[in-house]
């Protein structure tokens, strides 16, 4: 009996043991520490992390918002309060982030009851220490904010930015605007990014709307009164166009000659856009000068004139061709 009541007392003594160890764990230092500070410390990281998710999930959604409410409608360029709003909620994210990250760390040296008064001489010494390194981001951050405030540019805004330092301007489709830098699509699909302190001008190339500059170069021996009347009858017939009806706010403006050359003669024709659409508007108007001018028999300095087909896809007929029995080698005017 006594031997059997030993071996069934041995696993119970572990346990007990075992219980004991585990409640003199929590007892003391280490375990005190973990109920008292170490909790309130896990769940004041867990609430940032959740609060730094919830702010990025807002904003995605606001961009979301935006970017299939530009979809749905039918505009062909974002208007300048959803630009301006895409900027600010992308803004307003990274700030709310750096403020919830500021007020963790406060409440986290509290809990720790981290004395920060023996902290304020070296604080000051690198303070001004940051300061003299630090200038440039703080003036990225206060450029950041005047740009956003008083509406340079936004979100998918076609912008040339002059930075200092570089010797060609940055130009490009604005991706993204935050208080440090500004990112920009080149046409060629290269990404910039752009601190905003470094920016010293900027030209935005669809501010509410934008001007098609288009030259014509005829020659000098061509009717400019005959050409000046082919230019303004296309000009009242562009709003008509199918395609350039959807991108010109106006109807296009002769200005008249803009060059004299020795062989050539440059007229100029402009016309008022939607924003960023300018380029476009500019090659198709292209093509219909050239199409009305060969038609006119206008020859222009490309002397254009071959293989053109008019609106309704029907070629032009074609001029008469000599034979060698009435002027020697055939010949096509």
């Amino acid at each position: 009996m006594t031997t059997n009541t030993v071996f069934f007392a041995g696993p119970s003594l572990g346990l007990a043991s075992a219980a004991q160890r585990w409640h003199d764990f929590w007892r003391g230092q280490i375990g005190e520490w973990i109920i008292t500070r170490g909790l309130r410390i896990a769940m004041l990281v867990i609430a940032a992390v959740l609060a730094a998710r919830l702010v990025n999930w807002v904003a995605q959604r606001v961009t979301r918002s935006l970017d299939e409410g530009f979809t749905e409608s039918d505009a062909l360029v974002r208007s300048e309060a959803t630009k301006h709003r895409q900027a600010v909620a992308s803004v307003i994210s990274w700030v709310s982030i750096v403020l919830i990250s500021i007020v963790v760390i406060m409440q986290i040296s509290d809990v720790l009851q981290f004395s920060v008064g023996g902290l304020v001489a070296p604080a000051t010494v690198v303070g001004a220490a940051l300061g003299f390194g630090a200038q440039q981001l703080v003036k990225d951050l206060l450029s950041g904010f005047f740009i956003i405030v008083e509406r340079q540019y936004g979100f998918g805004d076609l912008v040339a930015l002059t930075v200092t330092g570089v010797a060609a301007e940055a130009r490009g489709t604005v991706e993204n605007v935050t208080l440090r830098v500004t990112r920009l699509r080149s046409s060629d699909g290269e990404l910039f990014t752009i601190p905003n302190g470094s920016i010293v001008k900027t030209i935005n190339l669809s501010k509410d709307w934008a001007r098609a500059v288009v030259d014509i170069p005829v020659s000098t021996s061509a009717d400019l009164n005959r050409v000046n009347e082919v230019l303004h009858q296309e000009c009242e017939r562009a709003l008509d166009n199918a395609v350039l009806g959807e991108l010109l706010l106006d109807a296009p403006t002769v200005m008249g000659v803009e060059t004299i050359e020795v062989n050539t003669v440059t007229l100029r024709l402009v016309a008022r856009t939607l924003p960023g659409k300018q380029f476009e508007a500019g090659r198709q108007l292209r093509v219909l000068v050239i199409r009305a001018l060969a038609r006119a028999g206008i020859v222009t300095a490309a002397d254009a004139t071959v293989g053109v087909v008019d609106d309704g896809g029907v070629p032009y007929p074609e001029r008469s061709e000599v034979t060698d029995a009435d002027k020697g080698p055939v010949a096509q005017r």
